[in-house]
């Protein structure tokens, strides 16, 4: 079975950096939208960064960008999200997702309902 597995979450002070990393159990993902969504209590799901297999084209939301890179290694099937800057705001969990309906260089999309294959989650932990 496919999964997704992501790592690298945890606590950090404000202004701190995390890098999450998603390994993904094989190289069908190479080829397909992948992104990362985040959750906090209360709160629905929201995508934070989504990008292209060949990295033509990718979304960041608002408030990320200049803070957040999303990037990938798709000879490790890897997707990594690096985050800088890290806000108290930015407390979530995490988590990597990919589209396995684009397989195109420039659409991006961003709604869940999008992602057919999900990782368990990472907790990050923005303190004040």
């Amino acid at each position: 079975q496919v999964h997704l597995v992501e790592s690298g979450g945890g606590l950090v002070q404000a202004g701190g950096s995390l890098r999450l990393s998603c390994a993904a159990s094989d190289d069908s993902f190479s080829r397909v939208v992948m992104g990362w969504f985040r959750q906090a209590p209360g709160k629905e799901r929201e995508s934070v960064a989504t990008m292209t297999w060949s990295g033509d084209s990718n979304y960041y939301l608002d408030s990320v960008k200049g803070r957040f890179t999303i990037s990938r290694d798709n000879a490790k099937n890897t997707l990594y999200l690096q985050m800088n800057n890290l806000k108290p705001e930015d407390t979530a969990v995490y988590y990597c997702a990919a589209a396995t309906n684009y397989g195109g260089r420039y659409s991006v999309p961003t709604q869940p309902r999008a992602y057919d294959y999900w990782g368990q989650g990472t907790q990050v932990t923005v303190s004040s």
